[in-house]
């Protein structure tokens, strides 16, 4: 399985992949060179931080004190996600947008070879942000990278018999997860993104973000281990 791409990509960062309990400073080093070893080869890039377990922690520490609402866990899941994404424009200070794009249309021109992004606003993951990125940049698609390396008939947490599927379109995507966003949903992508890149005819590549060799095998247009959903 190969994919294409155009001079833009954007990549969907999970915050479990940045930050699965603690930064993962080893990851971080690693994924700075790999990526400013395409952007010397003429590539842009927006990245979009995920907020991982510094978000769930928080979703819990609050939840044990008073029920709290959806909209308060994805305000807290958006906070969190703004702390990964300014860790990252640190580490990419010299060839990043010193802006992070915390809103939709904050940025309208790419003037940086890499743009950091982040959570916008509840309702949504930042899978959804992405998808919505790739739409109003210029590209066709957005890079899913987390934890699971595909998407399976199901969870393959709780199913022994789950599946990888490598290819799908989104109309069999949506079958597979639950018709509405919640807070802390672990589906590949979420169900608003899903919809959105279903209407705007976006492609997302699914793969593990800690795999850096298989990452740079997609960029090379070679074989690489993923799913991809169009």
């Amino acid at each position: 399985m190969r994919y294409k791409f155009g001079k833009i990509i954007i990549i969907a960062l999970g915050g479990s992949i940045m930050h699965p309990g603690e930064i993962d400073v080893s990851f971080l080093k690693n994924f700075r060179r790999f990526i400013l070893k395409w952007v010397k080869k003429n590539k842009k890039f927006i990245i979009v931080a995920g907020g991982g377990s510094i978000a769930r922690d928080y979703q819990k520490a609050s939840s044990k004190i008073l029920r709290l609402e959806d909209e308060d866990k994805d305000w807290i899941g958006i906070h969190a996600t703004r702390l990964n994404a300014h860790l990252l424009r640190t580490i990419f200070y010299k060839e990043a947008d010193p802006v992070v794009l915390d809103a939709r249309f904050k940025i309208k021109k790419l003037k940086h070879k890499i743009t950091i992004a982040s959570g916008w606003r509840p309702g949504w993951s930042t899978d959804y942000v992405a998808l919505q990125l790739a739409d109003d940049f210029g590209a066709r698609e957005a890079v899913i990278a987390g934890s699971p390396a595909h998407v399976y008939t199901a969870d393959p947490k709780k199913d022994k018999n789950a599946k990888e599927i490598k290819n799908l379109t989104w109309r069999e995507y949506r079958k597979l997860i639950p018709a509405a966003w919640k807070p802390g949903s672990h589906a590949p992508v979420d169900p608003v993104g899903a919809k959105l890149a279903q209407g705007k005819k976006l492609s997302t590549v699914i793969i593990k973000g800690t795999d850096l060799e298989n990452f740079d095998n997609l960029f090379r247009g070679k074989e690489f281990i993923g799913t991809i959903i169009k």
